[in-house]
């Protein structure tokens, strides 16, 4: 599975989800609290370190977005004119440099290549260069819309690919942190919603 070409890796994964450009298009995400918990595989339908298709383009994808999330986060301090946005954005930087540190783990055991095929791909819930740009030349009230704006996108298609990975996905780790992505999520993301109004 490792030598298959990466394209195939996308489309194993966006086949399931539909969400990722090119390969079709999802509706909207379910809101929070109304998403069913999709049932978990069990640990016997994939051995600890083996990867599915599914498993290795949910890894890759979150990698990209978890990362590219970051710069955004970064500016919170120096832009924002929010108490409870400063606050929410330490959170969820928090979570999400724990997330990554399990991603990175999973994709070394992987043995994913390090250049990453979905960084900088055009996808809901993916921040881009332009976006971090445009937050940092924002303060005040109009950079918070903006963050909080992203992080929605960000969190309830992160929703979108976790449900995915539970429903498609083999390998028990990543499995486990699929759970604990839509735990974050289910967290977080009706705090971000309640900030934007």
């Amino acid at each position: 599975m490792h030598s298959a070409p990466r394209q195939l890796l996308v489309c194993v994964l966006t086949a399931t989800l539909t969400a990722v450009a090119g390969c079709g298009d999802s509706g909207p995400p379910p809101a929070p609290g109304g998403r069913s918990s999709a049932p978990a595989a069990s640990a016997s339908s994939g051995a600890p370190g083996f990867f599915g298709g599914t498993d290795l383009a949910w890894l890759e994808i979150n990698i990209a977005m978890d990362e590219q999330l970051m710069p955004l986060l970064d500016l919170v301090t120096a832009r924002s004119g929010s108490a409870d946005v400063k606050s929410l954005a330490v959170e969820v930087q928090a979570f999400h440099e724990q997330e990554l540190t399990t991603l990175r783990r999973l994709h070394d055991l992987a043995k994913l290549p390090a250049e990453n095929p979905h960084k900088g791909m055009p996808m809901p819930g993916m921040v881009t260069a332009e976006q971090v740009t445009e937050a940092a030349a924002a303060k005040g009230t109009g950079f918070d819309a903006l963050l909080l704006t992203r992080l929605r996108e960000h969190m309830e298609q992160g929703v979108h690919l976790a449900d995915s990975e539970l429903k498609a996905g083999i390998e028990p780790q990543s499995l486990a942190l699929a759970r604990q992505v839509l735990r974050n999520r289910d967290t977080y993301l009706p705090r971000v919603i309640g900030l934007k109004k």
